[in-house]
């Protein structure tokens, strides 16, 4: 019997995309596909689109912005696949997404997470004269910091290989169920108190502690919108700036072991101090984020001593991928491991 798939896609005023999204979802090949979607009350017509779905697509309808990490986590539960698909209304899935990713991650039953190559797409679906790179997966830096591999490098033929990396960006992850229910903590797979953004990345660091390895498949090909990168900070909603400060706080609280932060200890207090610096001087409005990392502090600490608990994963083996080049690990050539053509 098949591995079943389902995807689950969060909505916030997501009506320039999500219309596109879903028919590039539904054009899928390969495995049986459910479609769950939950709208942070979106103000748009967001919902009057999805009416167009209401026969090949479950809605959920919040009466409030819940935020990704919690929406996600609602999604999540009302799902019943075999492998859950986390999606940005924001993305395009190219013929035959899913069904490579999935064949790819089966073959190994380490594998908890699985992604593909994210190509870079223009607001609105503009599709660019050059072909860039928007996430090869993500790798975590000395100073703690987590950046997409290959973002916007040109795609000419780089990362045209399948490998381990430290995790999956949440914008089009496949995540084994078994996987899910072994690191979720508290019920919960991403942390509701991050509400948006670095959830991903605190996923990946939790699955690396207790075992769990992520796949690169680069012959699975999506394109992505991506609104929220350093390079554009001053100009995002003073909200995306803050939870990234907060947030950045309690991934580190959760899941920096003594050993790791040993080695790493420099370079991670080098940057705590620019961004601590940088909030004081240039960007107020993200000081917040401090007391609202103060607020979470004694539930984050209870989940790290819950994830202490269930390590099973030693600092020698996770400290290599702490490194300023982005880290992979190359992996047996198989028959399912689907290459790029």
């Amino acid at each position: 019997m098949r591995d079943s798939v389902s995807v689950t896609i969060v909505t916030y005023n997501s009506a320039r995309y999500i219309g596109r999204c879903l028919d590039s979802v539904l054009s899928q090949s390969g495995p049986p596909i459910e479609i769950v979607v939950v709208d942070n009350a979106s103000r748009d017509s967001t919902l009057q689109l999805l009416r167009r779905f209401e026969r090949r697509v479950r809605v959920i309808r919040n009466g409030r912005n819940a935020g990704f990490a919690a929406a996600q986590n609602q999604a999540i539960a009302a799902a019943g696949g075999d492998w859950v698909l986390t999606l940005n209304p924001d993305a395009l899935l190219l013929p035959g997404f899913i069904e490579r990713l999935v064949e790819a991650g089966s073959g190994d039953a380490a594998v908890g997470s699985v992604c593909g190559r994210l190509l870079s797409i223009g607001a609105g679906f503009v599709k660019p004269a050059e072909l860039r790179i928007d996430s090869a997966g993500i790798y975590m830096t000395p100073s703690m910091r987590h950046f997409d591999r290959g973002w916007g490098e040109p795609d000419d033929g780089r990362y045209r290989e399948p490998e381990y990396v430290f995790g999956a960006s949440a914008a089009a992850a496949l995540y084994r169920r078994e996987m899910i229910r072994d690191i979720s903590i508290g019920g919960e797979f991403f942390d509701s108190d991050f509400f948006a953004y670095r959830e991903d990345a605190d996923v990946a660091w939790r699955a690396q502690l207790l075992g769990w390895r992520c796949l690169y498949v680069p012959g699975a090909v999506a394109w992505h919108v991506r609104s929220v990168v350093p390079s554009r900070r001053g100009s995002l909603p003073p909200a995306v700036n803050m939870h990234s400060v907060k947030n950045r706080i309690l991934m580190r609280v959760k899941n920096a072991t003594s050993g790791l932060y040993r080695r790493c200890w420099l370079p991670a207090t080098g940057r705590d101090l620019l961004v601590l610096g940088a909030c004081l001087i240039y960007e107020q409005t993200s000081l917040p984020a401090f007391w609202h990392a103060a607020r979470c502090l004694p539930a984050a600490l209870r989940k790290r001593r819950e994830i202490l608990r269930r390590r099973r994963v030693g600092d020698e083996a996770l400290v290599r991928w702490f490194n300023d080049c982005p880290a992979s690990e190359s992996v047996p050539a198989r028959g399912c491991m689907v290459r790029a053509r």
